[in-house]
């Protein structure tokens, strides 16, 4: 089913906002050298649930920061809540994913520069497949 506009609109105010929120956390809680951009949002067709897809530099670091957001993440539903207070009536509950997508464009990239090999390396295989 393909997104409404209304859930586009929203899904782009709440881009702006949470990316601005959590760019204020990053500052205050000390994290220096990492970088965290929101990609995606996409919120469901009754408004009340928005997945929120974060990519975060160097990927290393990704699980660990990701668990941290999704401690905090009813202060930051609070934080972007008052944020877009006069646009959004109720605010969705937020859930925080990985967007690994860059690591997988450089996987490929490194494929076809020819770096993994799967005839010289039969294990790589196993990661190809979908899950």
């Amino acid at each position: 089913m393909a997104e409404s506009n209304r859930q586009r609109k929203i899904a782009g105010v709440l881009q702006n906002d949470i990316a601005q929120v959590l760019q204020q956390m990053m500052t205050d809680g000390g994290q220096s050298g990492i970088l965290v951009s929101v990609s995606k949002v996409s919120v469901s067709v009754d408004l009340s649930v928005a997945k929120v897809y974060l990519s975060i530099f160097p990927s290393e670091h990704a699980s660990k920061l990701l668990k941290e957001i999704n401690t905090h993440k009813s202060q930051i539903k609070h934080k972007v809540a008052v944020l877009t207070r006069n646009q959004l009536r109720k605010m969705p509950d937020l859930t925080f994913y990985n967007d690994d997508s860059l690591d997988y464009i450089d996987r490929i990239d490194q494929a076809f520069k020819g770096s993994d090999d799967p005839l010289k390396d039969p294990s790589l295989l196993a990661k190809r497949k979908k899950k």
